[in-house]
């Protein structure tokens, strides 16, 4: 084999290689090519997860407006308790001292 053979024997075998690297890059790419319908389909999942998101959030909103508002009025609730136990405490040593009263009334 001379030297011209030789150079062309390299030339064909780079173009060979050129060549499959060419359709190996096109199959590849022609086999993991998204369509248009999966295109939107992505597009329609997006803003599907956008929407849930925003429910989401609007949703943990309500739920803490709603566990303030229950605390808020547990709050008062105890408060209340406390004012008319207090209030019976009172009523209940004010009835024991009129008993006393009457007792040594008689």
């Amino acid at each position: 084999m001379n030297r011209t053979e030789f150079v062309i024997a390299i030339a064909i075998i780079l173009f060979i290689a050129f060549g499959l690297g060419w359709f190996a890059y096109w199959l590849i790419h022609r086999f993991t090519r998204v369509s248009k319908a999966d295109m939107g389909e992505l597009e329609r999942m997006a803003q599907e997860l956008h929407e849930a998101e925003e429910m989401r959030d609007q949703a943990i909103t309500y739920l803490q407006q709603r566990e303030a508002e229950l605390t808020n009025q547990l709050s008062q609730t105890e408060a209340e308790l406390s004012a008319a136990m207090e209030g019976l405490r009172e009523a209940r040593h004010e009835a024991e001292d009129l008993r006393t009263q009457l007792e040594r009334g008689h």
